[in-house]
């Protein structure tokens, strides 16, 4: 029997049809979306503002080789760099994930969708440029917004109903998809070109989940979606040369991604592309927390303004039990020694535990000089999480998507405190008139890390009326950030 496979150029996956077709199509965004996605533009901005006091993000900025200059390239907002825009993406994706606080989606994979703003605000600024350079019109914000949901929709409805997590690899292969996809797009490609090139995307390898789990959980974790976005828009550039792609890139039998790295599972899809993510999006806005453990820092919050109430202290807690969502057990369940920052910002006992001692959970108490208060790990030891499934089944329902958790804390006495319940942080869409104010707030602190009081207006008058935001040229707006 001859075993020769036909070598019959298929018809592209329908997976890459959809999203070129998505992208592709000019309808404007729902006015909700382009609302959120400004706020989430501010959001994210301020996010990497935020993390450029941390030496361990900034030694990772520049360009790859010292001392270039690249006319016309992108600039890095907060920085005097001004770079190839694939090396542009790779510093504002850095920096927006550095410190774990920008925006959230959670799903059946989670991720931080706003990662991509590294290849769309370095791609678009550097169109921008160019064209004004060469006498064209520039780009306006409107397309940043624009690409956002885009970028938002793409790796949020992926993430839905398929679980990269279970078969070992990390979200931020979502991360480069979407930023193909979008950059493709705005490179100017074509239908042919932008399926080119989201099947390079598939067909690159793929992150493998190693650095955000014990016992090697480590600071690539807080670069990885710098890699990926700058991946995306380099992949987006090959394509724009006529590289050619592979159109059975997911379903080819032996070779496709489906059977090399999903179990032969074909991707599932709970909804078409539109603009649900960018709408229902999680901003983090108190804390710079794993989102799955966001209404867990609020518990704990809660907790210790009862326990000051009462007159007690955290060496009167026999133990602690928070009761919460599957997803929370697999990520972030952590005893043991923690060995650096992204070990801690990665463990719900250590984040649970800091503001039951101090009221508080900063940036900067995942760093060596806080974890090293011997009475954080003593309070983690007397921890343990369960799951409750209803808040997992609550966790995964698309008209709710709640991220529920529960703390309980019993004294040496016997007495307890009430137990306290958090279902939606403060940056969940059912929170939203509670939490845009805040999230503004936050924008104005990260922006007085930086900047005078005269340039902090400047970028606020730019950035919080939308129709000011829209019509603004990319290069005006990334100017503004200009240290």
């Amino acid at each position: 029997m001859s075993s020769h496979i036909a070598n019959v150029r298929p018809e592209p996956d329908q997976v890459l049809s959809d999203i070129a077709d998505y992208v592709l199509n000019t309808s404007p965004p729902s006015a909700l979306a382009l609302q959120t996605a400004a706020h989430c533009l501010i959001d994210t901005l301020g996010c990497g503002l935020e993390a450029l006091e941390y030496p361990a993000c900034t030694k990772l900025l520049g360009p790859l080789v010292p001392g270039t200059l690249v006319p016309h390239g992108a600039k890095v907002p907060g920085t005097p760099y001004q770079l190839d825009p694939v090396q542009a993406a790779f510093n504002i994706g850095a920096m927006i994930r550095w410190l774990d606080f920008n925006d959230t989606w959670l799903a059946a994979e989670w991720g931080h969708p706003s990662d991509n703003l590294g290849a769309i605000l370095a791609c678009t600024d550097w169109l921008s440029r160019t064209a004004v350079a060469g006498g064209h019109a520039p780009l306006r914000m409107r397309d940043v917004l624009t690409a956002m949901v885009q970028a938002h929709e793409i790796q949020g409805c992926l993430a839905l109903e398929n679980a990269f997590n279970e078969v070992g690899l990390d979200h931020v292969v979502l991360v480069k998809v979407a930023s193909t996809a979008v950059a493709a797009r705005l490179l100017g490609l074509n239908r042919e070109e932008i399926i080119n090139a989201i099947s390079l995307a598939w067909v690159d390898g793929q992150s493998l989940r190693t650095y955000r789990h014990a016992p090697n959980t480590g600071s690539r974790k807080s670069w990885a979606a710098g890699d990926a976005t700058s991946r995306g828009l380099r992949l987006a550039l090959i394509a724009r040369t006529g590289e050619m792609g592979y159109p059975s890139v997911l379903t080819a039998p032996t070779w496709g991604f489906y059977d090399v790295l999903f179990k032969g599972k074909p991707f599932r899809f709970q909804r078409p592309y539109g603009s649900y993510v960018m709408e229902n999006v999680l901003f983090k806005i108190s804390y710079p927390a794993e989102f799955h453990a966001q209404t867990a820092v609020e518990c704990a919050m809660q907790a210790h303004a009862m326990m000051r109430a009462q007159g007690r202290s955290i060496e009167d807690i026999a133990r602690i039990t928070i009761r919460t969502q599957a997803a929370c057990l697999r990520i972030i369940d952590k005893t043991g020694p923690l060995h650096n920052p992204a070990d801690r910002d990665h463990c719900i006992q250590y984040m649970v535990a800091v503001p039951l001692i101090f009221g508080r959970l900063e940036a900067a108490d995942y760093e060596d000089a806080v974890a090293a208060d011997p009475r954080i790990d003593a309070l983690r030891e007397r921890m343990t999480c369960i799951e409750d499934p209803a808040f997992t089944r609550d966790y995964h329902d698309p008209d709710k998507r709640s991220i529920a958790n529960a703390l309980a804390v019993e004294f040496k006495d016997g007495s307890r405190l009430q137990e306290v319940v958090c279902e939606f942080p403060i940056g969940h869409r059912r929170r939203r008139t509670e939490g845009i104010p805040l999230l503004q707030a936050k924008f104005r602190r990260n922006l007085a890390r930086r900047f005078a009081p005269r340039q902090q207006q400047r970028i606020l008058a730019a950035s919080l009326e939308l129709e000011v935001l829209q019509e603004m040229a990319v290069h005006e707006y990334v100017d503004l950030y200009t240290p």
